[in-house]
Order: C-alpha cells, then sequence, then structure tokens
C-alpha cells in the first residue's frame, strides 16, 4: 500500500484530490506540489512507498525522477490519445473533431507518450468555443481520477496499461500561440475559427 502520493496539480484542484485520495486511505500522506521547484523538493526527501500522480499540470517531471520511483508514475491528461501536449481543447476545435475525450496514461520521459491505462471519449457539440470543451473534459478527467483513486491510495499494483496507442502530434503552446494571430488576408471563415478555437 502506497504510503505517500506526491500529487503534481494545479493549487485550486489540489485539496480536493487530496480529499479523493484519502476517502480510502486516511493514513496516506498526500504531499500536493505545484510547479518545478516544489516537485525537486518533494523527490530530495525521498520516494520509498511513493507514487506520483499529475494531474491536468504543464510541468514536466525529469526522466532521472521517474526512474526513481518504485512504481509507475500516473498522468490524468485532458484530451484523447489524437491529441497530446498543450491547449488540446482548442486544437480540437480549431480542426473540427467530433469527438474528444480524457486520457489516463503512465509518465514517460516525453510527455504524453507512455502506456494508456484508460481514454474516455464524448461528442463534441458543433457550437461548442474551447472553452466549452474544456469544461466538459474536465468534468470528465476529475471523474477519471475519482474512479481510479481507491487504486491509487490503497495499491501498489501496476494498472493494467496498453489498451490503445498515442496517434496524434503534440500540440504546443507555440502553435497555439501562432493560431491566435489575425493576419490581414485572412477570410472571415478562418477568424471565426481561430476565436472559437484560442479566443
Amino acid at each position: 500500500m502506497p504510503q505517500r502520493i506526491i500529487l503534481l496539480s494545479g493549487e485550486v484542484e489540489a485539496p480536493h484530490l487530496r480529499e479523493i485520495l484519502k476517502k480510502y486511505n486516511p493514513a496516506l500522506a498526500v504531499e500536493p506540489v505545484f510547479d518545478s521547484e516544489g516537485l525537486h523538493t518533494a523527490f530530495r526527501a525521498g520516494v520509498e512507498n511513493t507514487r506520483l500522480i499529475a494531474f491536468l499540470t504543464s510541468v514536466i517531471v525529469p526522466e532521472a525522477y521517474l526512474d526513481q520511483l518504485p512504481g509507475p508514475a500516473y498522468n490524468f491528461h485532458p484530451g484523447p490519445p489524437e491529441y497530446p501536449g498543450s491547449y488540446v481543447a482548442g486544437f480540437a476545435i480549431y480542426e473540427g473533431a467530433k469527438t474528444f475525450g480524457v486520457t489516463l496514461h503512465e509518465m514517460a520521459a516525453k510527455v504524453d507518450t507512455g502506456p494508456i491505462v484508460e481514454v474516455r471519449r464524448f461528442p463534441v457539440e458543433e457550437t461548442w468555443k474551447f472553452q466549452d470543451l474544456e469544461v466538459e473534459a474536465f468534468r470528465q478527467v476529475v471523474q477519471l481520477f475519482t474512479d481510479y483513486a481507491e487504486h491509487m491510495a490503497t495499491d501498489d499494483t501496476p494498472l493494467k496499461s496498453g489498451v490503445e496507442p498515442w496517434t496524434g502530434r503534440p500540440r504546443t503552446r507555440a502553435e497555439a500561440e501562432k493560431l491566435k494571430e489575425i493576419e490581414a488576408d485572412m477570410s472571415e471563415e478562418e477568424i471565426v475559427r481561430r476565436y472559437r478555437a484560442f479566443g
């Protein structure tokens, strides 16, 4: 049974995620960290009987840290395997995706490439902007976390993975920023498309 979980997440989500985990294991030490500095501090304390869980974070975990852990680290990603990387809801809207989803996967040295445990997909409504898709993805990924919380908090056994491969090209912040730009010769259709996707 894990004795400690390093929870790499946002400051707003962390208390709620911690409460979900401790419901299943009150003795569990859940240590929220929010940035690279906090992650470094957590690892300097040692990682015996420790599990790392990342939840909707942009912090990249160094390979050396993943190698120190006694078992797989897990990431809750707010996109399906077709959309690894950053700003994925915006890219999905921009590309006219009919479905989207959220993914639980093992963490690997290269971001969003680790073996996949589960993908949950849902339809994308034609009228949605990126904010609408992000809200639904957040709702879905919280439920995914909740459904796996008992195992994460009480069981050292690695989750079964490899259910499907990553298929998409990783999206980047730089690409998203470029698509936010409006140029003089753009069509009205392209301007509207970019606004829906990236604001």
